[in-house]
């Protein structure tokens, strides 16, 4: 299973046409962002003292409902 960052590391775009590819640029940026994670409260807790970059959660939210979605196909 893929962490969270992996899998939002599919949404990075050189020219962000959306607030998915906004993030997945900014977390890529952010260097303590927890890279191996798999576990929502410890990514939420994460992004909301240090994720100045994301414009509201729920932009997490979207990401992380992507996420799960991608493994229960599996």
């Amino acid at each position: 299973m893929k962490s969270f960052y992996q899998f939002l590391m599919t949404m990075r775009h050189p020219k962000p046409h959306d607030e998915l590819s906004q993030f997945a640029n900014d977390a890529y940026d952010d260097h303590s962002f927890p890279k191996h994670s798999i576990d929502y409260d410890e990514l939420s807790n994460y992004l909301e003292m240090n994720g100045h970059y994301l414009p509201s959660m729920r932009v997490f939210d979207e990401a992380w409902e992507l996420y799960r979605q991608s493994y229960q196909k599996v």
